[in-house]
């Protein structure tokens, strides 16, 4: 196993569509783990989610944040991030980051489409500052 520099990390991140695995905090304190798309733009995470999610009301709560996206094939590798969220509903901008997200999972072709159906009013822009990113590849190596 080998650790990944945060550039490493970075291109891991971007070289091709992954899930990441989204955990907040719910009020209670009991943990909450959710799939999302992201992209990513320096420092921020980028994902939307609409407004009455778990996860979004867990935000609010408590903006903490970790993640974890994986490769799942051999020799394997994963990074870890941990951040603070911050919402939005700015509607352009909830636009555009769904149509970037979409591109980026369903292809250039379909961008527009996803992007005009999930960036409509009560859909949010979820930004996580990052603080924290850690990854290891050739695990299986």
């Amino acid at each position: 196993m080998q650790a990944m520099t945060e550039h490493e990390c970075r291109q891991f991140l971007l070289e091709r569509p992954r899930t990441a695995s989204l955990a907040t905090v719910r009020a209670d304190g009991r943990p909450h783990v959710a799939p999302i798309w992201f992209d990513l733009e320096g420092d921020t995470m980028l994902f939307t989610t609409w407004h009455t999610t778990v996860k979004a009301r867990n935000m609010r709560h408590n903006p903490c944040v970790s993640l974890s996206v994986d490769d799942e094939t051999p020799p394997f590798a994963f990074v870890l991030l941990e951040g603070e969220a911050h919402l939005g509903d700015e509607l352009a901008e909830v636009r555009h980051w769904a149509t970037r997200i979409a591109g980026r999972y369903m292809g250039a072709a379909l961008a527009e489409a996803y992007g005009t159906r999930n960036g409509v009013p009560g859909e949010l822009l979820v930004r996580v500052q990052l603080t924290h990113i850690i990854g290891q590849k050739e695990i299986a190596g």
